[in-house]
């Protein structure tokens, strides 16, 4: 799994009350990179998100090599931009 820089800004700069939840939902996905709810996002090659209460976790999965890079982490306002 990867962390793109402004991704490890944005968990960062995360209320520790979204934190948790957030962390835990990345963390699974390293063992389910699809989980039920996710959506693969319209107009993009291959990004797809996950939603977590507000926010948006905005990733991008490359089976060949087995690796999730996760791009944003932002409220549902600001996600798409």
């Amino acid at each position: 799994m990867k962390f793109a820089r402004i991704a490890r800004k944005e968990l960062e700069a995360l209320d520790d009350s979204f934190l948790s939840g957030v962390f835990r939902r990345i963390e699974a996905l390293a063992d389910n990179p699809r989980p039920v709810g996710c959506r693969k996002i319209r107009g993009e090659r291959s990004l797809w998100r996950i939603r977590v209460g507000d926010y948006r976790i905005i990733y991008s999965i490359d089976d060949a090599h087995k690796v999730i890079d996760i791009s944003t982490i932002r409220h549902r306002s600001d996600a798409y931009r």
